[in-house]
């Protein structure tokens, strides 16, 4: 399952309770965010809160007209709506519509296998991104920080039906320490928390899995 979340890019754990606020993502939504810095708005702004495009430029260093342009984009695909209280003439707000959206290439129907490649491409892109930011404020961290940080890669021999059960024993433990911002504890911050299971580039028979498209 790949999902674009307040984690990112995160997925819903399969046992957990869907709440009103989560979105499946549909043909036309997957073409809308398969593309990586629209992926990364959208994360900002759930793991922010209401922003703007001249906030989401300094933020992704890019310049505002772009963010404006995917700002729009996500709006148009019903991703993102308007804070029209925080607005003025000059100046729109935008928040996320929704706390996560999520797409089961399992589950979802055959027209939306290539909609669904792109998407998840786009999600992998922008994951790269946002550790490449994180990385830079590594030197930076306050040491409880640092010390609980945790940048780690793993090399096992699975079987898909292996790394599929891995990941639903992955999304439990992530369902237990999951808290809205108002019942986290004091001291807690927003954490990007990563789950990545892929086969290691050139082991796989690429042209054994062409045809799903």
């Amino acid at each position: 399952m790949t999902s674009s979340s307040s984690a990112s890019s995160s997925s819903a754990p399969p046992d957990e309770p869907a709440v009103e606020r989560d979105v499946q993502l549909d043909t036309a939504r997957l073409r809308v965010l398969a593309h990586p810095l629209r992926v990364n708005v959208l994360t900002l702004l759930r793991q922010r809160g209401p922003s703007t495009a001249t906030r989401i430029a300094d933020e992704l260093g890019i310049n505002p007209g772009s963010a404006s342009y995917h700002l729009r984009r996500l709006a148009a695909g019903g991703l993102i709506v308007e804070v029209p209280e925080r607005g003025t003439g000059r100046e729109r707000w935008w928040e996320s519509a929704h706390r996560q959206s999520i797409h089961d290439p399992a589950t979802g129907p055959v027209e939306q296998r290539e909609a669904g490649r792109a998407y998840t491409q786009a999600v992998a892109l922008a994951c790269v991104d946002r550790l490449q930011r994180a990385a830079q404020e590594v030197p930076l961290l306050p040491a409880e920080w640092y010390e609980a940080s945790v940048y780690s890669d793993f090399a096992l021999w699975l079987t898909p039906q292996d790394v599929d059960r891995m990941r639903a024993e992955i999304f439990e433990v992530i369902a237990r320490y999951r808290h809205s911002e108002a019942e986290a504890p004091q001291g807690a911050s927003r954490v990007s928390l990563q789950v990545q299971a892929f086969p290691v580039p050139g082991t796989v028979d690429l042209d054994a899995g062409g045809s799903g498209i």
